[in-house]
């Protein structure tokens, strides 16, 4: 009777805890936005099956209004859905929105350091420099273009080495971007079959997508329990493991100075010295590892996923890459190195890569952002520290812009003379203060990678192989499932004469 009787009390006080809580949340939820009703622990997410997905938050858009908030535990996130909502947010009230919240995994990640996971006088300062300093490695110039060609040059001679034979083109464009932003970066390329690559690639595959999973979500919730479950073992080791290898290359560089700057690293090094008198200057080697680091996760996962959209849709739609052919060999000679300019030239080419990014939507929900002062936004007052999320998703398929967003049309893009348009309302690297470092770079890798691998091969599925699946895997990027195709050459390939990117070395 007595064991009942503490067991009773136990049930009473956690019951009594459990009401305190609910109602907490629902005072505190009566000052934000409507949304799904919180409950103590779990927050909204029982509404959102436990994971951010942007689909369920566009849904829950038609209930609730533009503007929602749903509760990951305790802590309340408010999401902006459609075009006007995400553009108040990301344009009108850039500078109120700029921060990047302190949650338990973006503190693992970035340790209050780099780019992607820092706020205020640090981020602004990273940031400016790495514009600048990436800048003058030949981003938007035909430096960075050399670079780009020479990499196709590769992805060519390995498909053509193919000979027909299915293959799942995955590693193949994860490996071409990454050695892109590796020359940069890093002032070297790696071969394809490099174990180290593969062995990073595998870690970027790993650590992207777990902001937006279950995992992820867990682990903001409840760290001390998450942390301790193989879920998030693999992430943070893989995290570890690209860092260690980013402080390897940095100390190969400062072992090995150039006379002349050759890549980032050097840049960044150079900028540490210059700034040592400067109490203000957050210029360090700790910062130049997380820049780093931020740059090489960032610089090949996007784009990817991009170009592996565009192949899967050519091969679903004959009809496209027949056309895009089609304009390619009245503008382009046979084997003729692809410039970024020759967009100009080929418009239905350059409305179909807007249009796949556009259907596909890397990046739905983007990064979460955090308000910096008080602010308001779509009529809402919302105080500073309020972590605020753009359904980029929701704006790229948004009924009220895009008529049958649910279709691939690249007319989308085209006037009736079939000359390219660009349309405001497109903004797939997000926009205002935190809009994507990498823009400029992940335009002209899309053009030249896309327009090159149509340029040479025609795409088709392996014999056997009736239908095109377009299911996804959801995480911070949506990416396609595995799957397998054929490149066809067009005729054989010649080597065009273009600058080499810059080396240091050989290959790792």
């Amino acid at each position: 009777m007595e064991v009942m009787g503490v067991t009773g009390a136990l049930v009473a006080l956690a019951v009594v805890l459990l009401l305190g809580q609910f109602l907490n949340l629902q005072w505190a939820a009566r000052k934000l936005p409507p949304g799904p009703t919180p409950l103590p622990i779990v927050g909204s997410m029982w509404a959102l099956n436990f994971t951010l997905h942007h689909e369920t938050i566009r849904q829950l858009a038609k209930t609730y209004g533009n503007t929602i908030t749903v509760w990951v535990g305790h802590t309340p996130i408010v999401v902006m859905n459609g075009y006007e909502a995400v553009r108040d947010m990301l344009v009108s009230k850039s500078e109120d929105t700029s921060g990047r919240p302190r949650t338990p995994f973006i503190l693992k990640y970035g340790q209050e350091r780099g780019i992607l996971a820092t706020s205020g006088h640090i981020w602004k300062q990273q940031r400016r420099a790495s514009v600048i300093m990436l800048r003058s490695l030949g981003i938007g110039q035909k430096s960075m273009e050399n670079r780009i060609q020479d990499e196709v040059q590769h992805m060519v001679e390995f498909l053509t080495s193919q000979e027909g034979r299915p293959l799942n083109p995955h590693h193949l464009m994860m490996s071409c971007t990454t050695n892109v932003i590796s020359a940069m970066i890093f002032g070297h390329r790696f071969s394809f079959d490099d174990h180290l690559l593969q062995r990073l690639l595998e870690a970027t595959k790993v650590v992207v997508p777990f902001l937006s999973s279950f995992w992820g979500l867990l682990y903001e919730t409840f760290p001390w329990l998450a942390r301790h479950l193989p879920g998030t073992h693999q992430v943070f080791e893989d995290l570890e493991y690209v860092r260690n290898y980013v402080k390897k290359e940095v100390q190969a560089h400062k072992a090995s100075p150039q006379e002349e700057h050759k890549d980032f690293i050097d840049l960044y090094l150079n900028q540490i010295e210059k700034a040592q008198d400067d109490s203000r200057a957050a210029y360090d080697e700790a910062n130049l590892v997380q820049v780093v680091v931020d740059l090489f996760i960032a610089g090949s996962e996007t784009t990817t996923a991009t170009l592996l959209w565009a192949l899967l849709y050519v091969v679903k739609h004959p009809e496209i890459q027949e056309k895009i052919q089609r304009e390619l060999d009245d503008v382009i000679e046979p084997n003729k190195t692809i410039q970024y300019e020759h967009r100009m030239k080929l418009p239905y080419t350059n409305a179909v890569i807007h249009e796949i990014q556009r259907y596909s939507s890397i990046v739905p929900l983007g990064l979460p952002h955090l308000c910096v002062k008080d602010t308001t936004i779509q009529g809402f007052h919302l105080k500073k520290g309020t972590i605020v999320i753009s359904n980029l998703f929701s704006v790229l398929h948004d009924h009220n812009i895009w008529k049958i967003p649910e279709e691939l049309n690249p007319s989308r893009f085209l006037d009736q003379e079939g000359n390219f348009v660009k349309r405001e309302k497109f903004m797939p690297f997000s926009a205002g203060h935190r809009i994507c470092l990498g823009e400029q770079l992940a335009r002209t890798e899309l053009f030249i990678f896309f327009s090159s691998l149509l340029q040479h091969f025609t795409f088709h599925l392996p014999e056997g192989a009736e239908t095109v699946s377009l299911d996804l895997l959801v995480g911070t990027t949506l990416i396609t499932v595995p799957y397998q195709i054929c490149a066809l050459p067009r005729w054989a390939p010649s080597r065009p004469s273009a600058e080499e990117p810059p080396q240091r070395g050989t290959s790792i």
